[in-house]
């Protein structure tokens, strides 16, 4: 996730990322998404259980931010706001 113009990155897992999403868009939770107005879902992967999801988690935190940035661009090159395809 990002923020409004892509500046900060947020990488996390979730069983129900609508629901997550929604929580992100409202500030619901208190944290570094809502300190830094994290709403903006711009990149995801779907995975086949949770143990893989947590897994791909770290690797991507582990990342550079560049390698980020470019797993984004490859799946949405506008930076679009990706809520309403999921």
């Amino acid at each position: 996730m990002a923020n409004k113009y892509n500046t900060v990155l947020y990488t996390g897992v979730t069983s129900d990322i609508k629901g997550r999403v929604y929580q992100h868009k409202q500030h619901i939770i208190e944290g570094f998404t809502k300190k830094y107005k994290i709403n903006k879902l711009v990149y995801y992967e779907i995975a086949e259980n949770i143990e893989a999801a947590i897994m791909r988690e770290k690797q991507i935190k582990a990342g550079s931010r560049k390698k980020k940035i470019q797993l984004i661009i490859n799946m949405n090159p506008e930076w679009r706001d990706l809520c309403e395809e999921i």
